[in-house]
């Protein structure tokens, strides 16, 4: 990518800066509004502050609460994008990626035995094995899963891990780039910066001087405003400024998810749950620490949003609350989706004791 393909990110976005068409934005110094009500009882017990931008692909603030300026790490939310990487390298088309391995480069799945399988046929047929991922190993998260393997006496392998399908999906881009598949995780790794110029792309900024980490799965993690992040999900729903080949992709990707939504996190998860009942009308992702994104393609908006605790069940309610109001979930797929939109909370006899709940102000 040449050095001035991309604005700096000190700088306005691309040339169209971001026009906010609503107030509720807040300035760096402020604290975040609460979006997040936890109660026992009649009383609110705890509280969850945090940001959300709703960006259309002109870079139009259509809602927004909170600070949207300073930078956040995206985490696992944006795994979409990274799939991105995957199919427009030509490996997806080359090696036989399916939907269902296509969604699974976009998931953060819950180690049950289709994810599992699926990961270990994808790598079986280039050739590698549990052994090249280099995303470390951890237990299902699926309780059952973990359950059986304790009782089996069987370790956790990295194909367990919640990110073994996009670290298959690296794998399979090395592989066609004719790249050695070792330390792709690394950020000078040509796999590496082949992402990183999309997620740059996408997001309208240069993200070389972007501030780093590592993310748990080893992979580059790159901190920008919560506004870019909108923006790149907006053009990820609706790329009609990109080029035919970022277009095809995304339309591809987009197309996994919403056909093979179990791969994309697995039973009972929220994000399973509102693609299935919106019927791919809202590609949603979470990422670590209170992260969540999502792409609406019908109103070809993009969502961020961050729980500045890192909570993940008030990134959910959050979430949900927020695709109710631009009216990706309808009142009656609201009733269907009571369970994660609204969660109530029972004790260990399974009395109800209270509920996770928006907060009125940040969503009307």
């Amino acid at each position: 990518m040449p050095d001035d393909a991309l604005p700096s990110r000190n700088r306005a976005m691309e040339t169209q800066s971001i026009e906010q068409s609503n107030s509720q934005s807040q300035p760096q110094t402020a604290e975040n509004p609460v979006l997040v009500e936890v109660t026992r009882g009649e009383m609110v017990e705890s509280r969850h502050r945090g940001a959300f931008a709703v960006v259309d692909v002109e870079g139009n603030i259509l809602h927004s609460a909170g600070d949207l300026e300073r930078d956040v790490y995206p985490r696992s939310a944006i795994k979409p994008l990274q799939a991105l990487a995957l199919v427009e390298s030509g490996a997806a088309d080359a090696f036989g990626v399916d939907n269902r391995e296509l969604a699974l480069a976009c998931s953060s799945h819950q180690g049950e035995t289709v994810h599992v399988e699926t990961a270990r046929d994808w790598l079986a047929r280039l050739g590698y094995s549990n052994t090249d991922l280099e995303c470390g190993a951890h237990l299902p998260y699926a309780e059952s899963a973990a359950h059986a393997m304790i009782r089996q006496g069987q370790a956790p392998q990295a194909l367990h891990n919640n990110c073994s399908g996009k670290h298959a999906g690296f794998l399979t881009v090395a592989r066609q780039l004719g790249v050695s598949p070792q330390g792709y995780i690394r950020y000078e790794h040509p796999v590496q910066q082949t992402v990183l110029d999309i997620l740059a792309e996408m997001s309208g900024l240069d993200l070389r001087d972007a501030p780093r980490g590592i993310d748990g799965c080893g992979i580059p993690q790159y901190a920008l405003p919560l506004e870019n992040v909108a923006l790149s999900m907006a053009r990820f729903a609706n790329p009609a400024d990109q080029p035919e080949r970022r277009q095809s992709a995304c339309a591809r990707v987009r197309e996994a998810m919403a056909a093979e939504p179990l791969m994309v996190a697995g039973t009972n998860r929220f994000c399973t749950d509102v693609i299935v009942a919106t019927g791919g009308r809202a590609l949603v992702k979470t990422g670590a620490e209170g992260f969540f994104c999502a792409a609406l393609p019908e109103l070809g908006l993009g969502v961020a949003l961050k729980i500045d605790d890192g909570a993940t069940r008030a990134s959910q309610v959050a979430t949900g609350a927020l695709l109710r109001r631009l009216g990706a979930i309808d009142a009656q797929t609201a009733e269907t989706l009571a369970h994660q939109l609204n969660p109530e909370l029972r004790n260990r006899a399974g009395t109800l004791v209270g509920e996770v709940r928006a907060a009125e102000g940040p969503f009307h």
